[in-house]
């Protein structure tokens, strides 16, 4: 397979936080913002696999700055490294205030999706391409995040 950029398949997504997805203090409730970084990295797993995926991971959330209701939410993702059958996405979220444009970042995961078939049995992922030296340390990183993830399912095991 030959290698991919990650800029093939990255992905934004972006939307207007509703009262539906707003806890009674007026914030985007986490539970909606978690699922909007699994849904915004899904695609940019699907658009660098081309196959179906599963998420086998989530590491390093964490909620910065709440969203207020009535902003916009913006999610960027980008895919940091590929492994035999999986990969990792980095998701970063952004806060817009409508009335000012305003931006600042909310949060921040990395998640790993596992490539399978129609029948569910893993498929091997094509390269990431690493051109500079921050598609590099990126990958580094996300290496070191598996490993250290790896090393506490096998001591769960």
């Amino acid at each position: 397979m030959p290698p991919k950029h990650w800029q093939e398949s990255a992905t934004e997504t972006v939307q207007v936080v509703l009262p539906n997805d707003s806890n009674p203090l007026g914030f985007m409730l986490g539970g909606s913002v978690m699922h909007l970084i699994d849904i915004t990295g899904a695609i940019a797993c699907h658009r660098h696999t081309n196959t179906l995926a599963l998420t086998a991971a989530v590491d390093g959330l964490e909620f910065v700055h709440p969203i207020r209701m009535g902003d916009i939410i913006i999610l960027k993702a980008r895919v940091t490294a590929t492994f035999r059958t999986s990969l990792e996405v980095e998701v970063e979220v952004f806060s817009e205030e409508i009335l000012t444009g305003r931006r600042q970042p909310t949060s921040r995961a990395f998640l790993t999706f596992v490539s399978i078939d129609a029948e569910g049995k893993p498929l091997p992922v094509p390269p990431l391409r690493l051109d500079t030296s921050d598609d590099q340390a990126r990958s580094l990183a996300a290496h070191a995040r598996r490993a250290t993830r790896l090393a506490h399912r096998a001591k769960r095991d």
